[in-house]
């Protein structure tokens, strides 16, 4: 396995392991929401922040897919990905 190859792998199971925990929090403030109207208002930006890493998800299972096959536009789907990265990053950033 190629070192880019590794840290492609470590950047789709984090951010796969970040949409589905964002997925789960949001049943739970979905299920509780009638009774906490403060945990309503949060869903809204909670859902958002699953799209985004759920995308970041596709982004990077696609680019450890065209590394793992030698394909042709593996370069870039690397780009992507690490545009994609960046982009969080510069959300996120306070």
């Amino acid at each position: 396995m190629r070192p880019l190859m590794v840290i492609n792998g470590i950047l789709l199971g984090s951010a796969l392991s970040i949409a589905v925990s964002l997925g789960l929090v949001l049943i739970v403030f979905l299920v509780i929401g009638d009774e906490h109207p403060r945990v309503r208002q949060e869903s809204g930006l909670l859902l958002e922040s699953m799209f985004m890493f759920l995308g970041m998800t596709i982004i990077s299972a696609a680019s450890f897919y065209t590394l793992a096959k030698t394909h042709p536009r593996r370069h870039v789907a690397q780009a992507l990905m690490w545009l994609g990265l960046a982009a969080l990053v510069w959300y996120y950033w306070p």
